[in-house]
């Protein structure tokens, strides 16, 4: 990066307990989607979403496609944070219901301050290991599929994946909401997409739920090319869940209130 100030690297298996809770924190105190959807216990959501987050975390950064924004001139809050072997700690207590997203992001003494997650779409998660962590936002899952049901391949050529560095998957952006409109995430997303292309592969495919995010990833650099696969806005999706007097199921739209756009965007790399 031109700024001194941050580093951007990639993340290494001692940095799991960071990244899951930077994206724990994001996603449930600050996601302009699953903050208005799950606006309540909201910490002991979190909890929870950090203890299932650990496979979906470990798995991607052993991938060794994740990569880590670190702020070079982190103060650190408490002295033993500086001395640990990971350099920094996180001091979440879980016991704590009450704490606020304030309390917790003073908890996480660290200078890994944004993540931007992805893996080869040849070495994919396994859904079995990520079950707990999708029960933590029950509508993902509703959503997503509704994303697969969009994409039919009319946007896009849709190539099987038949082995390594093809397609990468980008799974999980997120940024200390105090390191937030700094460019970090897109310098990263840049960073990321010309490491893909050096390393041979020929797209990267990311679902989002952030127009900040969808913004960097619908405008990449030169050569590259973006393609707005499937987009839906939350507010308009629907299930069928009630039954009415003659035993018809109806469409109900689960969340209105919610307008947050969902994408899947594909950046072409060659």
């Amino acid at each position: 990066m031109s700024n001194s100030r941050f580093e951007i690297r990639k993340l290494e298996p001692e940095h799991v307990d960071w990244a899951r809770a930077i994206l724990s924190l994001s996603n449930i105190f600050h996601s302009p989607a699953w903050s208005k959807i799950y606006h309540e216990n909201k910490t002991e959501r979190l909890y929870y979403a950090y203890n299932a987050s650990e496979y979906l975390v470990r798995h991607q950064i052993e991938s060794g496609w994740s990569y880590g924004v670190f702020d070079r001139e982190y103060e650190f809050k408490q002295p033993s944070s500086s001395i640990s072997s990971h350099g920094g700690a996180l001091y979440w207590d879980r016991n704590d219901k009450t704490a606020t997203s304030a309390d917790l992001l003073a908890q996480m003494d660290f200078p890994l301050v944004s993540i931007a997650l992805a893996l080869d779409a040849a070495e994919p998660l396994d859904p079995a290991r990520v079950a707990s962590l999708a029960e933590t936002l029950p509508f993902y899952a509703r959503l997503m599929q509704r994303v697969d049901e969009l994409d039919d391949g009319s946007k896009r050529e849709r190539r099987p994946v038949t082995g390594p560095r093809q397609v990468m998957l980008r799974n999980g952006t997120s940024t200390r909401p105090d390191y937030e409109g700094l460019g970090l995430m897109k310098k990263a997303a840049h960073l990321l997409m010309r490491d893909a292309a050096e390393a041979g592969f020929r797209a990267i495919s990311i679902e989002t739920l952030s127009d900040a995010v969808q913004h960097v990833w619908m405008n990449p650099p030169e050569p590259y090319r973006a393609v707005l696969v499937v987009q839906v806005r939350i507010s308009e999706c629907e299930e069928k869940e009630a039954v009415d007097v003659d035993g018809e199921k109806k469409s109900v739209v689960l969340h209105p209130d919610v307008p947050q756009i969902a994408t899947r965007i594909q950046v072409d790399l060659k």
